[in-house]
């Protein structure tokens, strides 16, 4: 069986589920090589998908929907990017902080800055269990909903929406600078005192963190 989708989108975890980045656009008509690979010896056939006889949109507004929920797509696959370096960040403050005793003012100071990082995420995702129920909608989710109607009509998609893919491209840019100003501001302070209490500094996550790409794209 072959969806005639993409691979679903990337989408960064959160405590509610991000429904509609379950699956990947439909691709647009075309003609496409189909390759079975079995015991060393490689099968290729071509298709040809074309256009529902009975729709009532073009194929140039077929691509241009495709366009739309694919700008939409790469749009998680950049909130997950920077959700993978906060998480990282926080990960070594929490290891930072395990090592110092008890009462130490220092552990204080970390806790303080992951507080700062914790905002940031909070911004980029709902951290409330109860989906709907609880009303909490942060970019992630604002993305979700913008993807599940650009997906929900295979025509050309209305000029609200695409303007909006920008919007929040927009929102995320705002939130990845937020995030950067305490890299370069905040973290090297932290480190100072680290240093003065003979620990080692804590690094600041790279712009762009490995990530397993068969992991699920659900997120949740």
């Amino acid at each position: 069986m072959w969806t005639m989708r993409t691979k679903p989108p990337r989408v960064p975890p959160a405590a509610q589920v991000a429904g509609s980045a379950i699956r990947g656009p439909r691709l647009v008509p075309g003609d496409y090589t189909v390759r079975l690979t079995k015991a060393g010896k490689v099968y290729d056939t071509k298709l040809t998908v074309g256009l529902d006889r009975r729709a009532k949109f073009s194929s140039a507004d077929r691509k241009a929907q495709f366009d739309a929920a694919m700008r939409v797509h790469a749009l998680f696959g950049d909130e997950s990017a920077l959700m993978e370096r906060i998480i990282a960040l926080r990960k070594a403050l929490a290891e930072n902080g395990a090592a110092l005793p008890e009462g130490d003012p220092l552990r204080k100071q970390i806790s303080n800055f992951d507080g700062n990082v914790d905002a940031v995420r909070k911004k980029i995702v709902a951290t409330t269990e109860g989906g709907a129920i609880t009303g909490e909608e942060r970019l992630r989710e604002h993305t979700d909903q913008l993807y599940g109607a650009i997906l929900s009509y295979e025509g050309k998609p209305a000029a609200y929406q695409v303007a909006y893919i920008d919007t929040l491209k927009q929102e995320l840019s705002d939130v990845t600078k937020e995030f950067d100003q305490l890299l370069a501001k905040d973290l090297p302070v932290l480190n100072e005192s680290l240093k003065a209490k003979g620990q080692q500094p804590i690094e600041a996550p790279p712009a762009k963190i490995a990530v397993n790409e068969n992991a699920s794209g659900s997120g949740g």
